[in-house]
């Protein structure tokens, strides 16, 4: 453990100490330029209110802290010629990261009107926080950043995430002390039980302890140092501190701790890499502790500011109806003596420019930051020899995903340093189990005897933490590798909000021009809502999808394959893709099949079609369309089709299958849309429409309400109605099931409301029946479980 105030060692020179000193000086002169000033960026005129915004938008508090571990993680990354990236953590840090890019060349590189002098400073502060400019966290516009700043908890399983299987990088990751608060972080501190020293880069945490929130104090920097010694050392990690107020002694620990903690890295993965000890290591940590607002105002209208919650934002705000502010802000940046940092030109003097590193060992210009520039293509399987044959559809049982994982084995062994699989402990549950033919699961911590599948060289990542498997594979695909994450449909939502901002990182980029497209992040959802009749109510929601399909239509895909062969053709589809977060949505249970692979391929490639194998409405127009999609409800569908040709042989029916679920929208919405005149020949323009859905049934009135025959659209769902019972009984507490569609149908086609009554009544008889069979037996009616298409 290394104490800053009781540090004996100075690595710095004078010399050394007065140029970091001012690098980091000039840092923060411009993050507070960048949240206050409009014009005279050099003060070279004194301050007048009219320099000022009029909107003052943007966070200090931590700020002076990420400038300072930059400096000091630059002149590491020089001396040793390190390959090393910074991630940020603290939310709302985005000044002190554009500051540091700004001084380092990068972000005039990418934004060449943000020249490095007088005029391009003073458009690097008027468009902070402004309209038209860059937003107050580190977002995607910053060059270095695979990290959003705008929500708290992602950045630790990000920077390992970075760090898999990239084994010269190391990725600093500075953890806020109000981000360790939340959930997603508290996980992530394991992943050092996931870090392969030998194929691996390293991890370096600093957690940053300033002291506050927004407005209250922070667990982390109320408790004893000795409990947050003996915190981290539980945790794994080897802690080290640098604490205190003072910037000469803080320079000096802060120096000399990176240098031991670099060294405790390089020693660690030398051991492992010349086929030394294979245990588990303590991998090194720093703990930071300065106060918040660092070189700020001290005290603001009398109330202490520095070193206080009231320096989290805007320190000095109220500028035109406070008087004296105006004067203070002069004050305090003149306190960081821009005139010894910055010639006449407003160009960083040469001696502070030749402290950053240079091309790409720049943190800002490291190419992992910028993923797309490194992505390489899968080597892909052909999928079509995984298929399942379908002589006659509906007659032939198979597990989609089990099928599927044999296609997932195969691209695994394939991309054995390019590809990995997520999960919260399913791979297994989810009938991906294939994978381990050829990988064991990570697990750098103890392995006993009896475990099976645990290697610290696994690539198959299971960790019972939906949030760190997100931010795991966040980090290894915006780095530029690919991956995949298999989840209960249920519990995907536990992510929900790092979905979100993942989605927004996508959209973001795609309209920026440096920043290459990613491979995109593929969710497989098993174990879904109609087949988790064995755990109960607390397993079943469809409502991710819900969720999904708000987004830009740009980012998101929805795929719902009703068949093994469907689900392979969509998997190697989405594999392969670039730049969106793809939802499969499919179960695991052995069910009938109903495309050979050709017609599997076909029909996904249109993402919606008719089966005319299903229907008898050729050369006619039909009396009926019923569509579905999702695999339950396609097999209810099929079965209701059966029912009524049965009792109507003289009704027309179309059978349309939904895969892609984008189709339903109208073309202007969604470039998979169906234009109006495709979708009204699919699905006509004045016939009754029967539509069982996977999911809640208003996403799909949402979907078509613009639809010419939306008025005769019909659709059955996900109701929130579930409890441990029969897979049958669960389409039937939701009257998605073959006897209400029939009944459905009946109530909706003219022909049939005055001659189906004696049919309706025995679907009413059946689901009395079988009601009375499941409570009695357990299980399904035979004539339910036995069902095959008969024609």
């Amino acid at each position: 453990m290394v104490v800053a105030q009781t540090t004996k060692t100075y690595p710095l020179s004078a010399e050394e100490l007065s140029k970091i000193n001012a690098y980091w000086r000039a840092a923060n002169y411009l993050s507070v330029g960048q949240i206050y000033l409009l014009d005279n960026p050099l003060l070279k005129q004194p301050l007048q209110l009219e320099h000022v915004k009029p909107r003052l938008l943007g966070h200090w508090g931590t700020t002076p802290g990420l400038n300072f571990i930059y400096a000091h993680l630059n002149r590491v990354i020089k001396a040793q010629d390190l390959n090393m990236i910074y991630i940020t953590g603290p939310g709302h840090g985005g000044p002190g990261l554009v500051a540091n890019t700004y001084l380092e060349g990068t972000y005039s590189e990418v934004y060449p009107n943000i020249s490095p002098d007088e005029a391009g400073m003073k458009q690097l502060f008027k468009q902070f926080s402004f309209p038209g400019g860059v937003p107050s966290h580190v977002a995607p516009e910053t060059p270095g950043s695979i990290h959003e700043g705008g929500e708290l908890g992602y950045a630790l399983s990000h920077a390992f995430g970075a760090a898999f299987d990239n084994p010269d990088l190391i990725v600093a990751c500075v953890v806020g002390d109000g981000e360790a608060e939340t959930g997603p972080l508290a996980t992530a501190w394991h992943s050092n039980k996931f870090l392969n020293p030998v194929t691996d880069g390293a991890v370096l945490p600093i957690l940053h302890l300033n002291g506050y929130k927004i407005a209250n104090p922070t667990v982390l920097a109320r408790i004893s140092h000795e409990e947050l010694e003996s915190l981290f050392v539980g945790y794994g990690y080897k802690p080290y501190f640098v604490e205190g107020s003072d910037p000469e002694p803080v320079h000096q620990a802060m120096a000399r701790t990176l240098e031991a903690a670099i060294a405790d890295i390089k020693a660690i993965q030398q051991e492992a890499r010349s086929g030394g000890s294979s245990e588990r290591p303590q991998w090194p940590m720093i703990v930071m502790r300065t106060p918040k607002g660092w070189t700020g105002p001290a005290e603001v209208d009398g109330k202490k500011t520095e070193d206080f919650w009231r320096s989290h934002q805007v320190p000095l705000s109220n500028m035109a109806q406070e008087g004296d502010h105006v004067q203070q802000l002069e004050r305090w940046m003149k306190s960081y003596r821009p005139e010894e940092l910055f010639d006449e030109t407003g160009a960083l003097i040469p001696e502070l420019k030749a402290l950053a590193p240079e091309g790409e060992r720049r943190m800002g210009a490291n190419l992992h930051t910028n993923g797309g520039v490194l992505l390489r293509d899968l080597k892909m399987p052909d999928f079509s020899d995984y298929a399942v044959p379908v002589e006659k559809p509906a007659t032939i049982y198979a597990e989609a995903t089990k099928v599927t994982g044999g296609f997932l084995r195969d691209v695994m062994k394939l991309n054995m340093d390019n590809f990995r699989l997520v999960g919260p402990d399913e791979t297994a549950s989810n009938r991906l189990s294939a994978v381990l033919e050829v990988t064991d699961r990570t697990w750098a911590a103890e392995i006993k005897p009896e475990d099976e599948h645990l290697a610290p060289d696994g690539r198959v990542m299971e960790m019972l933490s939906e949030h760190t498997c997100q931010g795991w594979l966040e980090g290894y695909l915006l780095t530029g590798r690919h991956g995949f994450f298999s989840c209960y449909e249920a519990f995907i939502h536990i992510v929900d909000s790092m979905f979100n901002q993942h989605a927004k990182w996508l959209k973001t980029t795609r309209h920026i021009a440096w920043r290459q497209p990613l491979a995109s992040l593929t969710y497989l959802l098993t174990s879904h809502v109609w087949r988790q009749d064995h755990n109960g109510f607390s397993h079943q929601d469809p409502g991710f999808i819900d969720h999904v399909m708000n987004k830009k239509a740009e980012v998101v895909r929805v795929y719902l394959p009703p068949d093994a062969n469907t689900l392979l053709s969509v998997t190697d589809h989405c594999l392969r893709s670039r730049h969106y977060i793809n939802v499969i949505v499919a179960g695991k249970q052995p069910s009938l099949q109903y495309l050979d692979m050709d017609s599997a391929i076909a029909h996904c490639t249109k993402g919606v079609g008719i089966w005319d194998w299903a229907s008898n409405d050729q050369g006619s127009e039909p009396d009926l369309v019923m569509a579905c999609a999702g695999d339950v409800p396609t097999l209810e569908t099929l079965a209701a089709v059966d029912i009524l040709r049965q009792n109507f042989p003289e009704l027309k029916i179309r059978v349309v299958n939904v895969v892609d679920l984008m189709t339903l929208q109208p073309e202007s919405e969604h470039p998979h849309g169906l234009s109006d005149k495709n979708f009204d020949s699919l699905f006509t323009t004045d016939k009754p429409i029967i539509f069982a859905f996977h999911g809640y049934p208003w996403l799909i009135h949402r979907l078509t309400y613009r639809r010419t025959n939306h008025h005769n659209l019909h659709v059955r769902g996900y109701k929130e109605e579930g409890t441990t019972t029969t897979p049958f009984d669960m389409v039937v507490l939701n009257d998605l099931d073959r006897f209400d569609l029939v009944m459905d149908a009946i109530e909706r086609v003219p022909s049939l409301q005055s001659t189906g009554a004696y049919v309706k009544q025995a679907m009413q008889d059946k689901l009395i029946e079988h009601k009375r069979y499941v409570t009695e037996r357990g299980d399904d009616l035979p004539e339910i479980k036995n069902w095959q298409w008969p024609y």
